[in-house]
């Protein structure tokens, strides 16, 4: 296993023995608060005392998920030049999946795609690809564009279902549900993401994954999507709006999706810059409005109280959703417009899976 590996995986899931061994102190807390912003405890998952007895884990469909085989001697190297993660690092030992974008040629995000190491003596090197469903024939285009004369093959995988194992308890231990039949698994990773998001399992369609995961029952799509806003986890189109949200802006370095030492790929240089210039001016932030988010526009500028422009709304469900925020403004109370001109207010707050000096800034 490659050391940085080792040591990206520690700083990421708090070492080896808070794995294995501990539990995650506080794992479905409230958000953390920025110093000086009053904490905001509301639920931070929609999974909280809900389950059968004895469930430890719910799994969900992901309909809005696709996958992709890329295969080949060349898949590494083809790979490598266009996400924005370190693709050497996939398939060593404990580095089963990664997160990455695949940005246009001014840096700003087209895709967000999971990558899972698919290594066989009877199928060869291989990479599947997640991503938005709605963007599987671009994804595939896009990736056909640049395979020139690269020994690859690109192929659609319609047969296969992408599911989320996300544990359903307080204080839940982080070991990964019991599988009934491991042969039946083509991914079973940990979310490499954060934590709070559980595991990913990839099974063929015809599969039931209560058949395959012990302790577990299946849950409703939409308490996915409200757990994702409560901890601030964009996924997505609706999210990360394509050729328009910028990586950094969207905490991709946050959720161990980028390298700043791996090469190039398209659409390094924007990203390189920035993060070398230490300064992002708005993040992505989940945020508790207090109407429904069915009544605002994706997109919708929000305000602070006396009239300054403080950033956009991107998507949500219920009361929960996600904002780019300027940060000189993440503290204060804000304002936004629904589709029918009434006005709400809007709360921002600082997840607890980001680093400790951005929770104390």
């Amino acid at each position: 296993m490659r050391p940085w590996c080792i040591a990206r995986r520690a700083l990421t899931y708090g070492g080896p023995l808070n794995i294995f061994a501990g539990k995650y102190a506080g794992f479905w807390h409230g958000v953390s608060a920025i110093a000086g912003l009053r904490m905001r405890h509301y639920n931070q998952s929609a999974l909280d005392g809900q389950g059968e007895p004895g469930k430890l884990a719910c799994c969900y469909r992901l309909v809005h998920r696709a996958v992709l085989r890329v295969s080949g001697a060349d898949v590494s190297p083809f790979l490598q030049g266009l996400v924005t993660n370190d693709v050497l690092a996939l398939g060593d030992a404990g580095c089963g999946a990664l997160y990455a974008h695949m940005l246009n040629v001014q840096g700003r995000t087209l895709y967000d795609v999971m990558l899972y190491s698919h290594q066989k003596a009877d199928t060869g090197c291989a990479v599947f690809l997640e991503c938005d469903s709605t963007m599987k024939d671009s994804l595939s285009r896009h990736l056909k564009v640049y395979k020139t004369r690269r020994k690859i093959d690109i192929n659609l995988c319609p047969d296969l279902f992408v599911w989320a194992v996300v544990p359903m308890q307080k204080s839940q231990h982080l070991c990964k549900p019991e599988l009934l039949s491991p042969d039946k698994a083509v991914v079973w990773e940990m979310d490499p993401r954060t934590p709070y998001m559980g595991w990913r399992l990839v099974l063929d369609s015809q599969v039931d994954p209560l058949d395959v995961i012990a302790s577990c029952e299946k849950g409703d799509i939409e308490d996915y999507h409200r757990h994702r806003y409560s901890i601030g986890l964009p996924e997505g189109v609706k999210d990360l709006p394509p050729g328009v949200a910028l990586p950094l802006e969207s905490n991709l370095v946050y959720m161990q999706g980028i390298s700043f030492s791996k090469g190039c790929y398209i659409g390094q240089e924007l990203t390189a810059r920035t993060h070398h210039t230490g300064v992002v001016r708005k993040r992505l932030m989940p945020v508790r409005i207090s109407a429904p988010v069915q009544d605002l526009e994706e997109g919708a500028t929000l305000q602070t109280q006396s009239g300054k422009p403080a950033g956009k709304h991107r998507a949500g469900v219920g009361k929960l959703g996600l904002s780019l925020i300027r940060m000189a403004y993440a503290k204060e109370v804000l304002t936004v417009k629904t589709t029918d001109d009434a006005q709400v207010t809007l709360e921002a707050s600082v997840p607890n899976w980001w680093p400790k000096d951005m929770q104390s800034n």
